[in-house]
C-alpha cells in the first residue's frame, strides 16, 4: 500500500489531536477529577497510535502506547492527577510533536525518549517519576515499549481477524529468522511475502514492512497472515525460501484477544481511523438521543470541508491578481472609448470579480486561534517557571486573519506574551502586599475593525514606570535629556520598542537580552500593522497590534507628482485636503501646516522621491494626511486621481532597500505606479 498519498493528511490530522491533548491536559490541570476529560484525551493519543501504526511510524505509535497505560490508570481510578504526573504527560506530548514536526520535515520521525518511557512506566508502577531508576529497568521498558507483544492488534486489524474467523479461515503468527550470513536481507523478505501471500493474506508484520524493506531489523521478523492451509503446509513453504534458518508458526484463537479487548475497552466510543475523517461510531446504547445528534451534525460537517494546500491557494491568488491589473486596464478602456454597451459589461464583470476576489481572500482566511492555541501551554510552563500564578483569558479566537499574516504573528505574540509574564504580573506575595488577589490576569483578544484586525494583550501586573524607562532610556543614549523632559507618557513607553532595550536588571531565560520588543515591532510594520501601548504604574498595561486583513490586494488614493503616479494606502490615509500656500508655517526648519487644531509636519514627495520638475508650482497644495500610530503627516502632491483597488507587487531582490516604497503595481493604462510606504516616511 503506498502511503505517501496520505502523508500530509497524516501530519494534519497528528497536529490536531497533538493540539487538542494539550489543550484537553491544561483543562485537566484545572478539573482533576473530570473523568470525562481524560477520556477525550485518550481518545486523541489512541486516534494518533493507530494513525502512526498504520503509517508505519512505530516509534511515534510506542510512546503513545506508553502515555496510553498512563491516561488508563488515571481514567480507571487507579492513579490521581498531580502537577508532576501531568509534567510527564505533557513532556511526551512534546515529543510527539517534535516527531510530527521531523515527520513534516521529510525525516523518519525517530527520536531518543528513553527518558520519558522510563517516566511514564514509573507512574506506570505507582513509582514518583522524580525517584531515580536502573539502567536495566530502562533498557528493558524501552524494549517492551518499541517490540510490544505479539498479539497487539488495534481495532482495524482485530476486525479483519474476527470476519476471517467468520469465513472459515485460521489467523497464524509465523516467526521467521533468517541466517547469520544472510546478505540481501531484504529480498529475502520479499520472497517471504511472496509466499505468505499466495497461501494465505497478510494482516500485520513486525517490524513493519518499510522497516524490512530497509533492513531496519536483526535476523527475525514476526508476520500474522489468515489462511486456510494446515499449519505444517506453512511451515513447509517459507522454508524453501533459501537463507532461512528457522520458521515458527503458531496458530492463536481471537478468544484471549476478546478478554484483553474487552478488559481494555471500556469508553462509549470507538474511533475507527479512515485518513482524512475519524468516524465516531457510539457503543453506548443508552447515549441520549441530543449526544447522537451531535454526533451526526459533527460527521455532516467534517464531510463538507476539504483540505487545500495553500500553495494553490497562493497560485489562485496569483492568478486573480492578474485578472484584477487587467479588469483596471478594461475599466480604462470602456472610459477612452466610450462605449455602452462595452461599459455596461465591463461594469457586470467588475462587480463579478469583486465577488470573486472576497471569496478567494475568505479562503485564505484562517482563524487567529491557530496561534492562540500554542498559549494557554507556554504561559503554564512559564508560570511554574517564574513561581508566579497567572489566568490566561482567550477572547474573540474565532477572529480571521490572511494566511500569510498568521505565519508571521505567532513570533511577535510570544514574545508580548514572555514579556507581561516576566515583566508585568508580579509574583504571588508583592501582588498579596499590594491589595491585589495572588492570581495575575493576562488577556489575549483578538477583534475586527474596518478594514483591520486588532490583537490586544493585556496584563493587571506592575505596569510601566515612567522614571525606570528614560533612566534606562538616557543611559542607552536612545534620547537625550532635552527630548526626555518634552515626552508624553505614550512616548516613553514606546521607548522600550529600541532596540536593545530592555528594563530586566538580571538577565533570565526568559528576558533581560533587550531582544525582543524591536523585532516585534519591525514584525508587524513589515506586515503593514503598527503596534501602540498603554500602560498605568501598578494597574498593568495593554499592548496593541493592528493588523491589515490582508497583504495582495489594497485599496489606494493614487496621487500624481508631475507626469508620474504614485498610490497611498487608505489605511494610512485620515483625509485629502487643498492648502493654500500662504497657509504654510515654518517650524524648526520644517514646514508645517495647522490642520484642525494640531501641527502637523509637510513632506513634499517630489523632493523626497526626486520627481523632475516640468512645470511651475501653483499656490494651491494637495495635501493628504496620513497617520501611523498618533503620528501623523501632510504628503504634499500635484493632484489626487481617485480611489481604486490594485494588485501590491514586490520590487524584487534588486530594489530591497529603496526608501519610503513597499512595492509597486500596474495601472490600467499599463503604467506602474509605486506604492508609499507611509510608515517609512513618518519614521
Amino acid at each position: 500500500m503506498e502511503m505517501n498519498q496520505y502523508l500530509e493528511v497524516f501530519i494534519e490530522e497528528s497536529k490536531e489531536h497533538l493540539q487538542s491533548c494539550n489543550e484537553r491536559l491544561l483543562d485537566l490541570e484545572k478539573n482533576p477529577s473530570d473523568i470525562s476529560i481524560v477520556n477525550d484525551i485518550f481518545r486523541s493519543a489512541h486516534t494518533l497510535k493507530g494513525m502512526s501504526a498504520t503509517m508505519g511510524y512505530e516509534d511515534l505509535a510506542s510512546l503513545t502506547h506508553q502515555m496510553e497505560n498512563v491516561l488508563d490508570l488515571i481514567r480507571n481510578s487507579k492513579i490521581s492527577v498531580t502537577p508532576e504526573i501531568l509534567d510527564v504527560v505533557f513532556l511526551a506530548v512534546d515529543d510527539l510533536e517534535a516527531m510530527v514536526q521531523s515527520i513534516a520535515e521529510g525525516g523518519d520521525g525517530k527520536r531518543d525518549v528513553k527518558e520519558v518511557v522510563n517516566k511514564l512506566v514509573m507512574i506506570e508502577k505507582g513509582e514518583s517519576p522524580t525517584q531515580a531508576q536502573t539502567k536495566n529497568e530502562v533498557a528493558v521498558a524501552v524494549a517492551e515499549v518499541k517490540n510490544g507483544t505479539k498479539s497487539q492488534y488495534d481495532e482495524f486489524e482485530y476486525t479483519v481477524l474476527e470476519q476471517s474467523k467468520e469465513q472459515g479461515f485460521d489467523a497464524f503468527e509465523i516467526t521467521i529468522a533468517l541466517r547469520e550470513d544472510c546478505l540481501l536481507k531484504a529480498a529475502r523478505v520479499f520472497m517471504v511475502f511472496e509466499v505468505l501471500e499466495k497461501i494465505g493474506e497478510v494482516i500485520k508484520s513486525n517490524p513493519s514492512v518499510d522497516q524490512l524493506e530497509e533492513e531496519q531489523f536483526d535476523q527475525e521478523f514476526t508476520v500474522t497472515i489468515v489462511s486456510k492451509e494446515p499449519q505444517e503446509d506453512i511451515k513447509k513453504k517459507v522454508m524453501k525460501v533459501s537463507e532461512v534458518e528457522k520458521v515458527e508458526v503458531e496458530m492463536f484463537t481471537l478468544e484471549s484477544l476478546r478478554e484483553k479487548q474487552e478488559t481494555k475497552e471500556h469508553e462509549p466510543v470507538v474511533n475507527v481511523e479512515t485518513f482524512g475523517e475519524t468516524q465516531e461510531i457510539s457503543t453506548n446504547t443508552a447515549a441520549p438521543a441530543t449526544d447522537q445528534k451531535k454526533q451526526t451534525s459533527a460527521k455532516q460537517a467534517s464531510n463538507k470541508t476539504i483540505r487545500v494546500n495553500i500553495e494553490r491557494l497562493d497560485i489562485l491568488m496569483n492568478l486573480f491578481e492578474e485578472l484584477v491589473i487587467d479588469r483596471g486596464r478594461l475599466e480604462q478602456i470602456s472610459r477612452d472609448l466610450n462605449n455602452q454597451e462595452l461599459h455596461e459589461t465591463v461594469e457586470r464583470m467588475s462587480r463579478i470579480s469583486g465577488d470573486l476576489q472576497n471569496i478567494i481572500l475568505n479562503m485564505r482566511m484562517v482563524p487567529v486561534e491557530t496561534v492562540f492555541n500554542r498559549f494557554p501551554r507556554m504561559v503554564r510552563q512559564l508560570a511554574r517557571d517564574l513561581g508566579k500564578k497567572i489566568n490566561l483569558e482567550i477572547i474573540g479566537a474565532e477572529t480571521e486573519l490572511d494566511r500569510t499574516v498568521i505565519d508571521e504573528i505567532g513570533d511577535p505574540l510570544v514574545h508580548l506574551i514572555r514579556n507581561a509574564l516576566d515583566h508585568g504580573v508580579e509574583t504571588p506575595e508583592v501582588r498579596k502586599s499590594k491589595g491585589k488577589s495572588e492570581e495575575g490576569t493576562v488577556i489575549l483578544k483578538a477583534f475586527h475593525s474596518g478594514n483591520h484586525v486588532f490583537i490586544e494583550i493585556q496584563d493587571d501586573g506592575a505596569g510601566i514606570s515612567r522614571e525606570r524607562v528614560l533612566k534606562k532610556a538616557l543611559k542607552n543614549g536612545v534620547v537625550n535629556e532635552q527630548t526626555a523632559a518634552t515626552l508624553t507618557d505614550k512616548q516613553v513607553y514606546e521607548l522600550i520598542f529600541a532596540s536593545g532595550f530592555s528594563t530586566a536588571e538580571v538577565i533570565s531565560d526568559v528576558s533581560g537580552r533587550g531582544v525582543g520588543l524591536d523585532v516585534v515591532k519591525n514584525t508587524i510594520e513589515s506586515l503593514g500593522g503598527s503596534v501602540s501601548i498603554d500602560a498605568k504604574e501598578g494597574s498593568g498595561s495593554t499592548f496593541s497590534i493592528q493588523l491589515p486583513l490582508t497583504l495582495s490586494i489594497i485599496s489606494v488614493m493614487l496621487v500624481e507628482i508631475q507626469q508620474e503616479k504614485y498610490a497611498v494606502p487608505l489605511s494610512s490615509i485620515i483625509e485629502t485636503a487643498i492648502v493654500k500656500k500662504e497657509d504654510i508655517l515654518n517650524a524648526h526648519n520644517q514646514k508645517v501646516i495647522d490642520f484642525r487644531g494640531k501641527v502637523v509636519p509637510l513632506l513634499f514627495l517630489k523632493d523626497i522621491f526626486q520627481v523632475p520638475v516640468h512645470e511651475e508650482e501653483d499656490e494651491f497644495y494637495s495635501v493628504v494626511i496620513v497617520r501611523k500610530g498618533d503620528k501623523m503627516a501632510g504628503l504634499v502632491v500635484d493632484s489626487f486621481i481617485g480611489q481604486q483597488e490594485v494588485v501590491l507587487k514586490s520590487l524584487g531582490n534588486y530594489l530591497t532597500s529603496v526608501f519610503a516604497i513597499s512595492g509597486a503595481t500596474i495601472l490600467g493604462d499599463g503604467q506602474v505606479a509605486l506604492i508609499v510606504d507611509c510608515n517609512a516616511l513618518i519614521k
